[in-house]
């Protein structure tokens, strides 16, 4: 749609590392390190990027760089940067960053507006990049942070995410992205591949998804902030269940940014427990997680599990095949599942009238959404 991607799907990659980095004071501290130590260029696609305490020192680390001779190129969403002021907008650009927006909003747009970029990644030198659901805002800084994993991805499937960036950055800029560095050469034993969505036109996320889960042979762990699967998605998640897979859905409880969303996915809920599937919403504060562990097999980035997002978003995510790194994705996740409460189905099918009211509610209006826009 408006995206100028690649029209064939990357494949694996051998050799490459990954280091999950878990919430803001850990992915952020790291991301901003290693734009102090950028030697030639900084990439960076996103969705939210707002002013505030954790953009402040983004845009001083980008004018640093920018000041001893490094390349910044920004391409953000021009909806999820609505909030960046004036003032740090001016900044960026008069220290020379380059920046992008994607898909400026227009009226005589109408629905081509719907389109966004929802990727969140960021490359350095070619070397390194660091991908998950994670925008530059201080909804992941500091106390009663969203909950939010990132991995930091090094070896030969950087090259992908560069020449990803490269294809969309130049949709919007006659700028020109610095050729690639040292992104092809093998640091480390894990198999990955870089998996994209191109708003509707192009759901290589959502197939490869469902895919793996009707071949999965022992566990389906799926965390997501938003919950709106397809009949497809819903229909194997039940018959995996049935077969004796462990399938387990971590989902946001209470406190959520978008409430609606939540009631709108809860209407599913009765159906999936009762053919087995676990649900666990987290409790404290709003789990943002986008990941899925399926046995050995492990995709993380931007995209959630809802139609609205592979209909009009623009989504990347690290696909990793790894028994190494999924062990380590498994503790993660059984640690965010100590956090919730587990549903049960028993409990389920009492609840009240009025929850039931909502779920319908917000359920009728999913529906005429998909339908009419």
């Amino acid at each position: 749609m408006l995206d100028a991607s690649p029209h064939s799907p990357f494949p694996y990659r051998e050799g490459n590392s990954i280091r999950f980095l878990v919430d803001g004071e850990q992915f952020y501290p790291t991301m901003l390190k290693s734009i102090q130590q950028a030697q030639k260029y900084i990439l960076m696609e996103m969705y939210l990027f707002e002013s505030g305490e954790i953009t402040d020192k983004f845009i001083d680390m980008f004018v640093a760089a920018v000041q001893r001779g490094v390349s910044v190129q920004l391409l953000i969403d021009a909806y999820g940067g609505l909030r960046l002021s004036k003032k740090d907008r001016r900044k960026l650009v008069d220290a020379g960053v380059q920046l992008v927006f994607y898909n400026p909003l227009m009226f005589k747009k109408l629905k081509k507006n719907l389109f966004r970029t929802h990727r969140k990644y960021m490359i350095i030198d070619g070397l390194k990049a660091f991908v998950g659901g994670a925008g530059v805002t201080d909804s992941f800084y500091g106390k009663n942070a969203w909950r939010e994993t990132v991995v930091e991805v090094k070896g030969s499937v950087v090259a992908d995410w560069q020449m990803l960036f490269t294809k969309n950055f130049n949709h919007w800029s006659d700028n020109t992205v610095p050729e690639l560095m040292m992104g092809s050469i093998a640091i480390g034993d894990v198999s990955a591949r870089l998996a994209y969505t191109t708003g509707g036109s192009r759901l290589e996320i959502k197939k490869v998804l469902l895919k793996k889960i009707e071949n999965s042979n022992e566990s389906i762990w799926l965390a997501s902030a938003y919950f709106i699967p397809s009949r497809k998605t819903r229909k194997a998640l039940r018959k995996a269940a049935s077969n004796g897979i462990d399938v387990r859905l971590l989902l946001p409880g209470e406190i959520t940014d978008h409430p609606a969303v939540r009631y709108a996915s809860r209407r599913y809920y009765a159906r999936l427990l009762r053919f087995g599937v676990r649900i666990f919403e987290y409790q404290g504060r709003f789990t943002h997680t986008k990941m899925v562990l399926i046995d050995d097999w492990l995709t993380i980035g931007s995209s959630n599990m809802d139609r609205w997002n592979f209909r009009w978003n623009l989504e990347a995510n690290q696909e990793i095949e790894n028994e190494n790194i999924a062990s380590k994705a498994r503790k993660i996740m059984l640690d965010d599942f100590s956090h919730c409460h587990e549903i049960k189905y028993i409990d389920w099918i009492n609840r009240s009238r009025i929850q039931r009211t909502k779920e319908w509610l917000w359920g009728k209006l999913d529906i005429f959404l998909t339908k009419y826009i």
